[in-house]
């Protein structure tokens, strides 16, 4: 059978998915199928590379360097996560992705993002990493504090906003077996944005402003779902146990390794139960 894992996105957030990856990677778990968006697929790609602790290892590293993310970046280029030096300096010098072993994996992976002029959801698979940088920056986009990204003559911003845990398409894509990660608590539910303000910000895609506005009663549905589909034994979900106070834009390293060890303990835990799950 096989197995699929989604990933949730959430910006910093992703520290606790970049725990569970490495666990997995500590433990020999066979993946299939990544289906993910925004940080989900941002961090989750190093799975398929084999790069155990990379993710928490950079982040902390250059968290505080105003040339990654911040207001600074935002003012000065219009992203709020700078793309010269996330997307290309660190994965390219700094702290380099091993493509080579990305590229001989069997693991596929899929991007998802957001087409602004439809609206509409799109799955990208990644091939090459370093060729399609730019689908790893339109997956992570976040609306408001990102610039929209061009591919091939469309628009795109966050996968996260149309489709923030694409459980449906992992299972349209034929894996059999899902795990899904999350990175909020079982508690957590969406409120909604404030509809002047994306009225006025993307007043030129009104099929997008739509999305934003009822991202939040996608998302919740989306959680109520999840919880019967893990009710019924037919997904295995790994799940924040405690709520962690870490902001999308996190500065404190001790903050992101706090996310991290919290899906080392939330992993390791499930592990057995997630064999289990994967064999029966």
């Amino acid at each position: 059978m096989k197995v699929g894992l989604v990933l949730e996105g959430g910006a910093m957030r992703g520290m606790y998915t970049a725990g569970v990856i490495d666990v997995f990677l500590d433990n020999n778990i066979e993946i299939d199928g990544i289906v993910g968006v925004s940080a989900g697929i941002l961090f989750g790609i190093n799975y398929i590379s084999k790069q155990r602790g990379r993710v928490i290892r950079y982040n902390k590293k250059y968290i505080k360097d105003k040339r990654y993310m911040g207001i600074s970046s935002l003012i000065k280029t219009g992203n709020v996560i700078n793309k010269d030096f996330a997307y290309y300096e660190l994965p390219f010098k700094l702290d380099v992705f091993d493509e080579e072993t990305f590229e001989k994996s069997k693991t596929e992976i899929f991007a998802g993002v957001t087409n602004v002029e439809t609206g509409k959801p799109e799955f990208i698979k990644i091939y090459d990493c370093f060729k399609q940088m730019e689908v790893m920056r339109a997956t992570s986009a976040m609306p408001f504090v990102s610039k929209i990204v061009e591919i091939d003559g469309k628009k795109y911003l966050d996968g996260g906003t149309s489709n923030s845990i694409p459980v449906d398409e992992c299972k349209k894509m034929g894996y059999e077996k899902i795990i899904v990660v999350l990175t909020r608590p079982i508690e957590y539910r969406k409120k909604p944005t404030n509809k002047l303000i994306t009225k006025l910000k993307y007043r030129k895609y009104p099929k997008f402003i739509e999305c934003v506005n009822n991202r939040y009663k996608m998302y919740n549905e989306t959680v109520e779902k999840i919880i019967d589909m893990e009710n019924k034994k037919e997904i295995f979900v790994i799940r924040p146990s405690k709520t962690i106070k870490i902001k999308r834009i996190e500065k404190n390293p001790d903050k992101l390794q706090e996310m991290y060890d919290l899906g080392i303990n939330d992993a390791n835990a499930s592990l057995k139960n997630l064999k289990e799950f994967l064999e029966n």
